[in-house]
């Protein structure tokens, strides 16, 4: 069971306005950007995660982006980048890139409603649980090779089987 309520599918909502829903509910911070536009705060246990998800009529497409802040030194990058594939190859619904300018990391993916199909609630919730479950579940490992001399396969493999178990 979600934390939305249901809707008939055949019931257009705006993806934003079930986003907004699903935050109120679940008595997230959140400011309502314009009509395709929100942004949620979430707060996790590592820390709070900021999510934009903006709908675009262009291309039919809503689309999030989950960020923190995370700035690894010069020195670590290399090691750093690598660990962004490992952990990028490991999940299939959207990626994680390191935005240095704005000392952020994203993750962020997208929903495509082509050809006239609507998102139902549990796939808005679903995007969001996922934006932030990953970055919870790879943050310690993005620490760790961030600013300590792990590796980047270490740091991966720790945190795969922090989330799976063992064998």
């Amino acid at each position: 069971m979600t934390a939305v309520e249901h809707h008939h599918p055949e019931t257009d909502v705006h993806p934003i306005d079930m986003v907004e829903s699903l935050a109120e509910q679940c008595r997230w911070d959140f400011d309502r950007v314009g009509e395709d536009q929100i942004a949620v705060a979430i707060e996790g246990a590592w820390r709070t995660y900021s999510l934009s998800l903006m709908w675009s009529r262009h291309d039919d497409m809503l689309r999030l982006f989950c960020t923190f802040e995370l700035n690894p030194p010069e020195a670590r990058l290399g090691e750093f980048f690598r660990l962004l594939n490992i952990v990028n190859d490991k999940i299939w619904g959207g990626s994680f890139t390191l935005w240095r300018e704005q000392k952020l990391l994203a993750y962020r993916c997208g929903l495509t409603l082509a050809g006239g199909a609507h998102a139902t609630p549990e796939q808005i919730e679903s995007m969001l649980h996922s934006a932030t479950g990953l970055s919870e579940r790879f943050y310690p490992a993005f620490q760790l090779v961030g600013w300590s001399e792990e590796s980047a396969e270490l740091a991966a493999e720790i945190a795969i089987e922090e989330a799976f178990g063992t064998a």
